[in-house]
C-alpha cells in the first residue's frame, strides 16, 4: 500500500504520527449532506446518492422462527496459524456476556479456499485512502454499495487518485453509505464494522456472507473520533455493530483512563440509539510497536470486557488469536507492526463468522 500514513505508521516519530492523524472532529452537528459531483468515465454521475438495490435472490427476508444461519464449516482460529503455536488451546474462562468463540467445534481440517481468495487479487484493488475513497464514491454514484462489490469496480475511477480526502469528507461518505443503504435494507439483516484503518481496510469479499455490511472505519480515527460521529448510523436497522477502537489513541498519547471513557459512551449511545442490535465490543488488537507495550493492552481489554458487562453490550476476545509468544502480534499476520494481511484479516474473518452465528443462535425471538 501507497500510502505512508496507512502502512508505515509504525516508523514515523510521534510528531509525524500527528501530522498524519485527522484532527479530532468537534462536537458539533455533522456538516450538510455531502453532494456528489464526479463523472466517472463512460457515463454521467447522478448528483444524489440514490437507493442501494440489494437483490433478493441474494439476501432474502429473515424467517419469523429462530434464524439459522447456512455458514459453511470453518476451522478454529488456530488453523490460521503455524504448527507448534501458543495457543492451539485457546482460554475457555469467558465473562457472562463474552462471546464463546473458543467453543465452536469444526470438522474441517484446513480453511476453504474461499476464505483466502481475496489476497490474490489484492493488486487490483485500491491501496491507498484516496483510492479507496474514490471507488466508495463512484459506488455510491452508480446506487451501490463497495462492500458488494468485486476489489477492482470501477478501476477507471480510481486507479490514478491521489489526492487526499480529509476526515470530514470521510464522515460525509460515511453518511452517505449508510443512509443509501438503510434505505435499500428491506428486510435483509444488517452488520456493521465501526472502527479505524483495521476496520477500513478489511476486504469487502472476506466479509461473512448472509447478511449485508456497512464499513464505518475510518484511518486513523480514534475513540473520541469516533464517538463524536456516530450520528453517521442514525437511519440505519443494524442487527449487529462491531465496534474496535483504541490503538489510535495509545500511539497519540492518551490516557487509559480516556480511551475507556470515550469506549463506555460509544456503547452507551449505541445502546440506546440501537436498541434492536447487538452491540459487540471487540479487543483491542496487539502490535509491534515497542511504545505500546503489550502488557497495558491486555490490561485495557480487560477493561473494555467489563465496561461491555456493565453497558448490556457484548464482549468479543480475538486478542487471543493474534498474539504470539511474547503477547505482540504474530508476524505472519501483519504487513507492518501494526496493520493486518489477507492471513490476518483471514482470522478476523472466523471470529465475526462464528460471532454472527452464536448471535443469530441467541437472539431472542
Amino acid at each position: 500500500m501507497s500510502d505512508p500514513c496507512l502502512l508505515a505508521i509504525g516508523l514515523l516519530t510521534k510528531k509525524q504520527m500527528l501530522d498524519c492523524a485527522p484532527p479530532a472532529p468537534p462536537r458539533t452537528q455533522l456538516a450538510s449532506p455531502f453532494k456528489l459531483s464526479d463523472t466517472l468515465e463512460g457515463a454521467k454521475a447522478t448528483k444524489t446518492v440514490p437507493t442501494v438495490e440489494i437483490s433478493p435472490l441474494e439476501f432474502s427476508k429473515p424467517a419469523l422462527s429462530l434464524p439459522v444461519l447456512a455458514l459453511p464449516p470453518l476451522p478454529p482460529a488456530t488453523a490460521f496459524l503455524p504448527e507448534n503455536s501458543a495457543f492451539e488451546n485457546p482460554p475457555t474462562e469467558l465473562s457472562e456476556t463474552a462471546i464463546p468463540l473458543s467453543q465452536f467445534a469444526s470438522v474441517t481440517p484446513e480453511a476453504p479456499p474461499e476464505l483466502m481468495a481475496f489476497s490474490s487479487s489484492r493488486n487490483h484493488r485500491p491501496v491507498s485512502g484516496s483510492q479507496l475513497y474514490r471507488q466508495r464514491l463512484a459506488a455510491l454514484n452508480y446506487g451501490q454499495t463497495y462492500t458488494r462489490l468485486p476489489s477492482d469496480s470501477f478501476r477507471s475511477s480510481w486507479a490514478n487518485a491521489s489526492e487526499q480526502p480529509t476526515y470530514q469528507d470521510w464522515i460525509r461518505l460515511l453518511e452517505q453509505e449508510a443512509n443509501a443503504l438503510a434505505k435499500g435494507q428491506g428486510g435483509n439483516s444488517l452488520a456493521v464494522l465501526v472502527g479505524d484503518s483495521l476496520s477500513m481496510w478489511f476486504p469487502p469479499e472476506g466479509l461473512p456472507v448472509g447478511r449485508l455490511w456497512l464499513n464505518q472505519g475510518i484511518s486513523g480515527d480514534t475513540a473520541g473520533g469516533i464517538l463524536n460521529r456516530l450520528d453517521t448510523l442514525s437511519q440505519t436497522r443494524a442487527g449487529s455493530i462491531y465496534i474496535m477502537a483504541g490503538i489510535n489513541d495509545l500511539r497519540r498519547g492518551e490516557s487509559d483512563e480516556d480511551l475507556l471513557w470515550n469506549s463506555r459512551q460509544i456503547v452507551r449511545r449505541l445502546r440506546q440509539d440501537h436498541p434492536q442490535a447487538q452491540v459487540i465490543v471487540q479487543s483491542i488488537l496487539p502490535t509491534r510497536l515497542a511504545a505500546i507495550p503489550s502488557s497495558r493492552i491486555r490490561k485495557l481489554n480487560e477493561q473494555l470486557a467489563e465496561i461491555a458487562q456493565q453497558e448490556g453490550a457484548r464482549y468479543l476476545d480475538i486478542y487471543t488469536y493474534f498474539t504470539d509468544e511474547g503477547g505482540n502480534l504474530r508476524r505472519e499476520l501483519t504487513t507492518d507492526g501494526l496493520h493486518l494481511n489477507p492471513r490476518g484479516y483471514g482470522v478476523w474473518r472466523w471470529a465475526l463468522q462464528k460471532a454472527e452465528s452464536w448471535i443469530a443462535l441467541n437472539r431472542v425471538p
